[in-house]
């Protein structure tokens, strides 16, 4: 099988070249900078300014299947809503529309949680629920899912969305990355009591995902909801799992915080105070129901992610 593999030099597109890879998948790494160095792969493939027009074809020619990572990724404040539809919505379409010329097979568009709902939920979310994305990202990640399966409807070529939550492994960006720093440090952390329950997917768990879906017929046609297996897990919980992956206990105080949303919502930071302080909690059923079962707990796979990096 050939895949294609767009974003292939980013934090999740890295691992899963060379999870593919290694499962024996012809991969071809779609990568903006032709000479990035990604391991396990030999072929690649030249990525465009996904924000302007581009000719699509020459870049699916000759796939069974594409991946679609590319795009931007996150919310900010700093990339208009237009920027956001141009990455996240019409290149996917132009990518699709070009698959089904080209004849691929499948062709899984990787969308986010963000796509269903904004960054916490008082229930449990699933791709029941009328999709109520909150920002630019969000709504660009929903019209990219849409714009795919429009290109695709009554054709050979197999439509597939995954929406992930937040995803962590080695070397981490944002969030993840701050509480790895946090939970680095030697000093007792005041997060005990912070109260959110989260869902969260490790890198492993998505790459599996992907290969999975990539072999699944039954999956096509359909949106799935994508997180580790077992409970959800709070900020505490994150830390006490990177710690032991150091070796060392939790040290952690649990202190009242009072007053705290309110302070991070004068500061123009409620997309955080929602992380502190609400659930996002998915259920991962739908795929689960066709045939997939993530290999790691989130404390798994936590302790897992820093203990591949030295250094504490």
């Amino acid at each position: 099988m050939r895949v294609l593999v767009t974003g292939a030099s980013g934090f999740s597109g890295r691992a899963l070249v060379r999870d593919l890879a290694r499962r024996g998948i012809e991969v071809f790494a779609g990568v903006r900078n032709g000479s990035c160095r990604i391991e396990d792969v030999s072929r690649r493939v030249a990525m465009p300014d996904l924000s302007q027009p581009f000719a699509a074809g020459p870049i699916v020619e000759g796939m069974d299947a594409v991946v679609h990572l590319a795009g931007l990724a996150h919310s900010s404040p700093r990339i208009s809503e237009a920027v956001y539809q141009a990455v996240n919505c019409e290149a996917a379409r132009a990518l699709a529309q070009a698959s089904r010329a080209a004849g691929v097979s499948k062709f899984i568009y990787v969308s986010s949680v963000r796509a269903q709902c904004g960054p916490g939920a008082n229930t449990v979310v699933t791709e029941a629920a009328k999709p109520a994305p909150t920002d630019a990202y969000g709504r660009s990640k929903l019209a990219g899912e849409n714009a795919v399966f429009q290109a695709l409807s009554g054709s050979p070529t197999r439509a597939v969305v995954l929406r992930p939550v937040l995803m962590y492994g080695p070397d981490p960006k944002g969030n993840m990355a701050t509480l790895e720093r946090l939970a680095r440090s030697r000093w007792p952390l005041p997060l005990g009591a912070l109260p959110a329950r989260r869902s969260l997917l490790g890198l492993a768990n998505f790459a599996d995902a992907v290969a999975f879906v990539l072999g699944a017929p039954q999956t096509a046609g359909a949106t799935y909801l994508l997180a580790d297996a077992g409970p959800p897990v709070t900020v505490g919980d994150i830390v006490t799992a990177l710690r032991k992956g150091m070796g060392r206990e939790a040290g952690l105080i649990r202190l009242p915080l009072p007053g705290v949303r309110v302070l991070l919502d004068l500061a123009g930071k409620s997309d955080m105070a929602a992380r502190l302080f609400d659930d996002l909690v998915v259920s991962t059923c739908k795929l689960t129901a066709a045939g997939w079962q993530a290999p790691l707990t989130t404390a798994q796979g936590l302790t897992a992610a820093i203990s591949c990096r030295p250094g504490d």
